[in-house]
């Protein structure tokens, strides 16, 4: 568990409502412990697939018949299940964000307390690292990224000072980028404002939430009729579009009501929000801004 300690493990796997023989996807291994809670659930006909395309997540491959590990990004989850044969699911489960080992590992550029090149990258093969965006990106796009990722009201002040810092110099490092912005963070709130900023980079170099509504969009047509989703979200951006989508099938707007007023929507929430309790915050802190959603398909 060094790796990741897994957050709401039982609450989230629990969520799956497990059938012995089912077939579950833990879309977000990282270093797999909701994928050895959910295989300790099933029989000896079950199967789980996941993914995850961090190259390091796949060392810590778990050496099961029933278990496959796809390389690759959730986004293409039906895609790659189809080649295994596999065209509904009873479950899955989904743990957003960024892994304890990715924000520890000093020179994948996640954390804001190392001082490493600005990467960000989730898969090492993308072109696009936070980095490059620093170097090439216009003010007005940087200030929408900062803005809008890193929900940050001085964004075009933080947008404008770098654009006039990489004329001089070559932004690099994580601390390089903090000296630049310096001026931006007053001591009370410098390591809030820090993460929102380096959230923001993350967010538009990994397309997660792009990647999250394509992967919210294929689970009605996954999920067999009483197939369970369970999502766990660390912020706000992300918790809005899965509470979204499952109230309503849309990202934005409202769904169209029928002649009697009835909205019909792919997706039903079951049961209510949960967090983690005090003690398992106090265990890991990385728990504290947890949000477990859980949904099933509406009956047709």
């Amino acid at each position: 568990m060094s790796y990741h300690s897994p957050v709401l493990l039982q609450e989230s796997v629990d969520a799956l409502a497990i059938k012995s023989d089912g077939v579950y996807v833990d879309v977000t291994f990282g270093g797999g412990g909701h994928s050895r809670e959910i295989l300790s659930r099933l029989g000896e006909n079950g199967r789980l697939f996941a993914f995850d395309q961090d190259p390091d997540a796949l060392q810590n491959k778990i050496e099961d018949d029933r278990f496959v590990l796809i390389g690759e990004n959730f986004r293409f989850i039906s895609r790659f299940l189809r080649f295994y044969g596999v065209k509904k699911v009873d479950g899955v489960l989904a743990d957003l964000g960024v892994s304890s080992h990715q924000f520890d590992a000093a020179e994948r550029g996640f954390s804001t307390r190392f001082d490493a090149d600005l990467d960000m990258r989730m898969d090492q093969k993308a072109e696009l690292s936070a980095m490059k965006i620093i170097r090439t990106y216009g003010e007005a796009q940087l200030a929408d990224v900062l803005f809008l990722y890193g929900e940050l009201r001085n964004a075009r002040a933080l947008a404008k000072t770098i654009v006039v810092a990489r004329e001089e110099q070559e932004i690099r490092t994580s601390f390089e980028l903090k000296e630049v912005l310096q001026k931006h963070l007053p001591k009370a709130k410098e390591h809030k404002i820090l993460a929102q900023i380096f959230q923001a980079f993350r967010i538009e170099v990994n397309q997660e939430l792009e990647v999250l509504k394509e992967f919210l969009e294929q689970m009605p047509g996954l999920l067999k009729q009483e197939g369970r989703l369970s999502v766990i979200s660390y912020h706000s951006l992300e918790d809005r579009l899965v509470k979204r989508y499952i109230r309503t099938g849309l990202f934005s707007g409202e769904p169209e009501k029928d002649f009697f007023g009835n909205v019909k929507v792919p997706l039903q929430k079951v049961g209510k929000l949960i967090v983690p309790t005090a003690s398992e915050i106090k265990e890991n802190n990385r728990a504290r801004s947890a949000k477990l959603r859980i949904a099933t398909p509406s009956k047709k």
